[in-house]
C-alpha cells in the first residue's frame, strides 16, 4: 500500500470521528439529542480509544493481552489521586485534568514496560492468562488500599482508615473499597474526542513509521524479523508500553466522568478486558476505524435498545454475530472487495468523464 493511499484512509478515519463529533453537537444545539445518549458520550469516546490501544498490542503487535482493565484502572486512580491531591495547590479543575492525564498515561505506560519485561516473553494463551491476572490483582490491590494525607504526609494501610494513623487535620484520599469520591467531574465529550483523535494520530503513525513497520513484521515472522537484525524485544515493549499508556489516559477520562470512583469488577474486572477484545476482534485486527465503530455501536446499542426488555439482548446477539460474519466470513471480504473495486472505478470513469 502506497503511502499516499495511507494518508488518504487515515484521513477518512479522522474525518469520520470529527463528523461524529459535529453531528452531536448539531442535535445538542437543536435539542435532539436524549438525556441517555447525552451519558454515553464520554463512555463512547473512552471505550474507542481503549479499543484502538488495544488494537495496537493484538491486531499490530499480535499479541494477545487480556490485561487491558488493569492498564485503564491504573490511570483512573493515579489520575484521580492527583486530582484531589492537587485541589488546593492547583484551583484550575482543567488545569489539574489535564495534568492527570498526563500522568495517568505515564503511570500506566511505565507498568507496562515493568510488566511487559517478564510477560512479553510469554506467547499465546500463557500471556493472556498472565495479563488477564495482572488486571484482577491491580483491582484486588486497590480495593483494600486506605491513603490518606495530613501535615506530616502520605499514610498508607490495607486494613483501614483507623490504622492511618493521621492527625486531626488528616483526610483520607482512597478508601479502600470506596474508593475515591468528589472527583471533580472535568470530564466532556469534545475533550473525549480530542483524546481519540490524538490516540488515533499516535497509532496510525506508528504503524505508519519504521517502528511500526519493525512491528508488524514481528507479528508476521518473528524468526524471519530476529535475522535480520531487528531487536524484538526493544520493539514489543515499546507497542505494549504505548497501549498501556493509551489506556491509562482513557481511565483517566473515565475516572472524570464519575464524582465516585471504585475498583469494582463492573469496573475494571476482566469482563471488561474482554469486552474491550471483542471491540477489537468484531472491528478487525489492526483496523483502528473499524475498532472505533464496533466500540461505538455495542457500546451506544444496548442502552438505546433499553426500552426493548424482552428483544434487548437478542437484538445485540444478532448485530455481534453479523459483525463477526461480516469482519471475518472469506465470502464477506472477497463481497466487500469486489464493491470497493466497483466504486474505485466509477470513481474514476467519472473523473475521465468531466
Amino acid at each position: 500500500m502506497t503511502k499516499k493511499k495511507i494518508r488518504r484512509q487515515n484521513a477518512v478515519t479522522y474525518g469520520i470521528v470529527i463528523l461524529f463529533w459535529a453531528v452531536v453537537q448539531l442535535m445538542d444545539r437543536t435539542g435532539n439529542l436524549s438525556s441517555l445518549f447525552k451519558g454515553l458520550l464520554v463512555p463512547l469516546c473512552m471505550y474507542a480509544i481503549l479499543a484502538v490501544s488495544l488494537n495496537l498490542t493484538v491486531g499490530v503487535l499480535g499479541e494477545l493481552s487480556l490485561g487491558h482493565a488493569g492498564f485503564m484502572c491504573l490511570g483512573a486512580f493515579s489520575g484521580a489521586f492527583f486530582t484531589k491531591c492537587m485541589d488546593a495547590a492547583i484551583p484550575s479543575v482543567g488545569l489539574r485534568f489535564f495534568l492527570a492525564l498526563i500522568l495517568g498515561a505515564a503511570v500506566a505506560g511505565f507498568f507496562g514496560f515493568l510488566i511487559g519485561i517478564p510477560v512479553l516473553r510469554l506467547k499465546g494463551d500463557y500471556l493472556a492468562i498472565v495479563t488477564l491476572a495482572f488486571g484482577e490483582i491491580i483491582k484486588n490491590l486497590l480495593n483494600v488500599l486506605y491513603v490518606g494525607r495530613d501535615s506530616s504526609g502520605f499514610h498508607f494501610s490495607i486494613k483501614d482508615t483507623l490504622s492511618l494513623g493521621m492527625d486531626e487535620t488528616g483526610e483520607v484520599i482512597i478508601k479502600g473499597a470506596q474508593g475515591i469520591t468528589g472527583t471533580p467531574r472535568a470530564a466532556t465529550f469534545t475533550i473525549g474526542i480530542l483524546l481519540l483523535l490524538l490516540t488515533l494520530f499516535i497509532v496510525l503513525n506508528l504503524m505508519d513509521s519504521r517502528t511500526g513497520r519493525a512491528i508488524m513484521a514481528i507479528r508476521d515472522n518473528r524468526i524471519a524479523a530476529e535475522s535480520i537484525g531487528i531487536p524484538v524485544t526493544r520493539y514489543k515493549l515499546t507497542a505494549f508500553s504505548i497501549s498501556a499508556a493509551l489506556a491509562g489516559a482513557a481511565g483517566v477520562l473515565y475516572a472524570h466522568s464519575l464524582s465516585t470512583l471504585q475498583a469494582t469488577s463492573n469496573n475494571f474486572g476482566y469482563n471488561k478486558s474482554i469486552l474491550i477484545l471483542v471491540f477489537v476482534v468484531l472491528g478487525g485486527l489492526g483496523n483502528m476505524r473499524g475498532s472505533i465503530i464496533a466500540a461505538v455501536l455495542l457500546t451506544a446499542l444496548p442502552e438505546l435498545l433499553r426500552g426493548l426488555n424482552d428483544y434487548r439482548m437478542l437484538i445485540y446477539a444478532v448485530v455481534l454475530i453479523v459483525m463477526t460474519i461480516f469482519n471475518s466470513s472469506p465470502r464477506a471480504i472477497e463481497m466487500r472487495s469486489v464493491w470497493m473495486e466497483k466504486l474505485r472505478r466509477r470513481g474514476q470513469g467519472k473523473k475521465e468523464a468531466a
